[in-house]
C-alpha cells in the first residue's frame, strides 16, 4: 500500500472522532425536536399529527431526496468541502427553527435542516471507507454510528443545562444555541480535515478511478440483492426506533406528570450515551470478529437484536411507572444500537469504490423515507386516531404497540441478508478488482 495514501494512525483516529462529532450534531438537531415536543406543541398549538410530520416527513422528504445529488457530487469533488458546507447549512436552519412562530415557519425551517443534513453522512462514510480496510470497516463505521447515541445524549444534556428555574424550558434559545455551535464546528472541519485518496484501501498503486454517470451509479447499486435487503432491514427497524424516540418524552410526562422533567431528561441522556452507544460499538466489533469466520454474521447479528427489541419495546409502554419504562428502555437501547455497524459496513463494502457516497445516499434515502419520514408521522397519526376512544396515555400505548410490530419485517430482511450476503460480497470484491485492472 502506498504510504502516501495510508494516513497515520493518529490522524485516522482524529478524523474518525471529528466525523463522529459531526454526525452527533446531526442527531442533536434531529432529536431535539422530539425532546422539546411538548413545549413546542403547546407554544405553537400543534396537533400530534402535525408534530409527527414536523419530526418525520417534513424533515425526511428533503433530507432523502437532496442526499442523492449531493452524494453524486461527493463521488467526484471534495468530500471535506461538501461536509463543511452541509454542516453550516443545517446548523443555520436549526437556529432559524428557534425563531418560528407557527407550523408553516417551523416546518420550512426543519425542511432546511433536512437539506443541510443530506450532505452529512454520504461524504463521511466515503471518507472513512478510504481510511480503513474492509476488515476494520464495520468497527470504524460502528464508531461513527456512535454519533447517533452521543448526539441524542448531548441533546438531552443541552436541554437540561439550558432549562430555567422551576423546570421552565425556553425551546427557542436551545435551537439558536445549537445552530451557532454547529456553524463554528463547520469551520473546524474545513480547516483540519484532509481529503483522502479514493479507493486507497483497495488499490495497491496510484490508479485513476473512473467516474460513472449518475444513472449508471444508480443502476449498479440497485442490482445488489443483499444491499437492498440490508436497506429495508435497517429502515423497518429504525421506523420503530424513530417513532418511539419522537414520543417517549411526551409519553413519560403523561405517565407521571409529577416526575421531575429535568431529572428525566438527564437520565434519558445518560441511557443514550451509555447503552445505545455501547450497543453500536459492541455490535460493530462483534460483526468484525464473527464476520471473519462467516459473512452471514452481518445478517444474523441484527436479526438477533430485532428479535429482542420487539417484546422489550412493547412492554416498556405498558408499565405503570417512569422508572420501569427507563429500565426497559435502557436494555432496549443496547440492542437497538447493535445493527448499525454491520449495516453501514454492508452499504460501503458492497458498493463499487467509485460509488461509496452514492451507496450511503441511496441507503439513507430508503432508511429515512421509511423510518424517519414514516415512523414519527405514522405514530403521531395513530395516537390521534386512538384518542377518539382512549385517554392520551392509553392512545400512546396502543399506537406504540402497533408501531413495534414493524420490527417483524426488519427481522425477516436481515435473515435474507444472512443467506445472500456471501455471494454478493465476493462479487463486490471481483467488481473492484476489475475496476482497477481496466485502468
Amino acid at each position: 500500500m502506498d504510504s502516501k495514501k495510508t494516513p497515520s494512525k493518529s490522524y485516522r483516529t482524529f478524523a474518525l472522532v471529528l466525523l463522529t462529532v459531526v454526525y452527533g450534531f446531526n442527531f442533536i438537531d434531529r432529536q431535539i425536536v422530539g425532546i422539546l415536543a411538548p413545549f413546542i406543541q403547546e407554544d405553537l398549538g400543534l396537533t400530534n399529527t402535525q408534530l409527527g410530520l414536523l419530526i418525520g416527513f417534513a424533515f425526511a422528504l428533503f433530507y432523502t431526496v437532496i442526499a442523492i445529488p449531493i452524494a453524486w457530487l461527493a463521488d467526484r469533488y471534495s468530500r471535506v468541502n461538501i461536509l463543511s458546507i452541509a454542516l453550516a447549512t443545517w446548523s443555520g436552519f436549526t437556529a432559524l427553527t428557534g425563531m418560528a412562530n407557527n407550523f408553516l415557519q417551523i416546518g420550512l425551517a426543519r425542511m432546511g435542516v433536512g437539506i443541510g443534513e443530506a450532505g452529512g453522512s454520504p461524504p463521511s462514510h466515503s471518507i472513512i471507507s478510504d481510511m480503513y480496510p474492509k476488515e476494520e470497516r464495520a468497527g470504524a463505521l460502528g464508531v461513527y454510528a456512535m454519533g447517533i447515541p452521543f448526539g441524542i445524549m448531548a441533546a438531552y444534556f443541552v436541554t437540561a443545562s439550558l432549562m430555567g428555574s422551576g423546570g421552565d424550558v425556553d425551546w427557542r434559545k436551545i435551537f439558536i444555541f445549537l445552530g451557532l455551535t454547529g456553524i463554528a464546528l463547520a469551520g473546524i472541519v474545513k480547516l483540519t480535515l484532509r481529503e483522502p485518496v479514493r479507493g486507497a484501501m483497495e488499490l495497491d498503486n496510484e490508479t485513476s478511478i473512473p467516474k460513472l454517470p449518475f444513472i449508471e451509479s444508480l443502476k449498479s447499486l440497485l442490482k445488489i440483492p443483499a444491499w437492498w435487503a440490508m436497506c429495508f432491514g435497517i429502515a423497518f427497524g429504525s421506523f420503530v426506533s424513530y417513532a418511539s424516540s419522537a414520543f417517549q418524552t411526551k409519553f413519560l410526562i403523561a405517565l407521571d406528570p409529577s416526575f421531575d422533567f429535568k431529572t428525566m431528561v438527564i437520565l434519558l441522556g445518560i441511557m443514550n450515551g451509555t447503552t445505545y452507544a455501547g450497543g453500536a460499538f459492541f455490535g460493530a466489533r462483534l460483526a468484525d470478529k464473527w464476520g471473519a469466520r462467516t459473512l452471514r454474521a452481518y445478517g444474523w447479528l441484527p436479526a438477533i437484536a430485532m428479535s429482542v427489541t420487539l417484546p422489550l419495546g412493547v412492554w416498556s409502554y405498558w408499565v405503570e411507572s417512569v422508572e420501569a419504562n427507563l429500565i426497559l428502555s435502557t436494555i432496549y437501547l443496547l440492542f437497538i444500537g447493535i445493527y448499525l455497524g454491520p449495516s453501514f459496513a454492508i452499504a460501503q463494502t458492497l458498493a463499487p469504490i467509485n460509488m461509496r457516497a452514492m451507496s450511503t445516499a441511496l441507503f439513507f434515502f430508503i432508511l429515512n423515507m421509511v423510518a424517519l419520514g414514516g415512523g414519527p408521522t405514522f405514530a403521531g397519526w395513530l395516537i390521534d386516531v386512538y384518542k377518539d376512544t382512549y385517554s392520551d396515555l392509553d392512545a400512546m400505548r396502543m399506537a406504540m404497540t402497533v408501531t413495534h410490530l414493524v420490527f417483524i419485517p426488519a427481522l425477516i430482511s436481515f435473515l435474507i441478508v444472512s443467506r445472500i450476503l456471501p455471494r454478493d460480497w465476493k462479487l463486490a470484491e471481483k467488481r473492484n478488482q476489475e475496476l482497477v485492472s481496466n485502468e
